[in-house]
């Protein structure tokens, strides 16, 4: 499909209208506001790394509690929260978890070359914030995964215009507080890039060291919290895991074979990431949908895998929509969508704990259109944005990946 003028891209492309911008602050408004009025401490999920940093403030060891599931550093970064009384939490984390994810999709734009303040990054953060279910679910338990969501298109962006250490340090970052986008760092070995490479880890290594030495167990990562992930032993974490690994078995499928098909498509999935990466292109759709189909490769496998981590790509993929040889041009990536639709019931799947369902579909058939689409038939494909009225493609690519 060609972009430009006579294509919706173009009218995507123009500036938004004060009503545009209206709608937007008042999904994101009601969100905020009721998140804060039905959580305490932020959300559950933060609350559960608060937990942990008030527990190594009064000399306890923050892995005794089995869902924290981070690296010693995240609980160096959640002791300012415990100074806050809990009526602050509840209205900064949430507060905080939506400013992120507006941060995260204005890096995607940029990435991109979209204007801010085009119809595009109006309706599309609109209709993230109303439209799709893992954008409230993130917000409500304030999961720090938010932190992976901005992380992953300011590392693409940085990388995108030629700084590839600093990309490899804003992942090293984002990796310290939580672990969930170290699968991401396989780009920088396709692109060859070992010093940005380094810093992915080291970043991480140094911080996470040397909290653990302040920790009453410098090894509980190691010893409990890792043989915990492997294992996806947790008869309440599993109802609500959207991985193969951990739906199959719900089906009847028996737990190795299911292990075992979500392996083969995780590598599937990295070996199509590689295909896209080698394809070429001095666009951004080379860096965006490569990280994606790495990540969505590991959601695929990795245990837990929630509906929240959705926001790491879905984003990234949506601010792309104006290149016409993108990914959001297929109608498998609208179609991984519908399970994620806010009040629509579906049949048998009404009980909260089989939502689970509905996550794997969208997961399985995003990560299965964008391996398919980077397959492609080789040769540049990113062609075609440069004439939208309102986007300035970047060109600032020194890769020679």
């Amino acid at each position: 499909m060609r972009t430009g003028k006579n294509d919706i891209s173009g009218w995507l492309g123009q500036p938004a209208g004060r009503a545009g911008w209206a709608v937007l602050t008042l999904v994101l408004g009601a969100l905020v506001v009721q998140t804060g009025r039905v959580t305490s401490d932020g959300g559950m999920d933060n609350a559960i790394v608060v937990r942990a940093a008030r527990s190594w403030l009064a000399g306890g060891d923050p892995y005794d509690d089995p869902h924290f599931l981070y690296f010693p550093s995240a609980v160096l970064a959640a002791v300012p929260q415990t100074l806050l009384p809990p009526a602050a939490l509840r209205a900064l984390v949430p507060l905080t978890v939506a400013g992120l994810l507006v941060l995260g999709w204005g890096c995607a734009l940029r990435l991109h070359g979209v204007a801010r303040g085009s119809r595009l990054a109006v309706l599309g953060l609109t209709g993230l914030a109303a439209c799709f279910a893992p954008f409230g679910h993130l917000v409500r338990l304030g999961n720090w995964t938010v932190t992976a969501a901005v992380a992953l298109p300011l590392c693409l962006l940085l990388a995108h215009r030629g700084r590839w250490l600093a990309a490899g340090a804003a992942l090293g970052a984002a990796v310290a507080l939580k672990p969930l986008l170290a699968p991401a760092a396989l780009l920088f070995l396709f692109a060859g890039r070992w010093r940005a490479l380094a810093a992915a880890v080291l970043v991480p290594a140094l911080a996470s060291g040397a909290a653990a030495l302040l920790m009453p167990d410098p090894a509980g990562f190691f010893t409990r919290t890792l043989p915990f992930l492997l294992s996806g032993d947790d008869g309440f974490v599993r109802l609500y895991e959207a991985s193969p690994a951990a739906v199959l078995p719900r089906l009847g499928v028996p737990a190795p074979l299911a292990r075992a098909a979500a392996v083969l498509a995780a590598g599937a999935g990295v070996f199509c990431a590689r295909l896209r990466w080698r394809r070429g292109g001095p666009g951004p759709l080379r860096y965006a949908e490569t990280a994606a189909g790495l990540m969505l490769s590991a959601f695929l496998v990795s245990r837990p895998s929630y509906d929240h981590y959705l926001l790491v790509v879905v984003p990234l993929l949506l601010a792309g929509l104006p290149y016409g040889d993108s990914v959001t041009r297929r109608p498998g990536f609208w179609a991984a969508l519908v399970p994620q639709l806010p009040g629509v019931s579906w049949p048998w799947l009404e009980a909260g704990v089989r939502r689970a369902f509905k996550d794997a579909v969208t997961l399985g058939v995003l990560a299965a259109t964008v391996a398919v689409h980077g397959r492609g038939r080789g040769g540049p494909r990113d062609g075609g944005a440069r004439s939208l009225p309102a986007a300035r493609t970047l060109e600032a690519d020194s890769s020679t990946g």
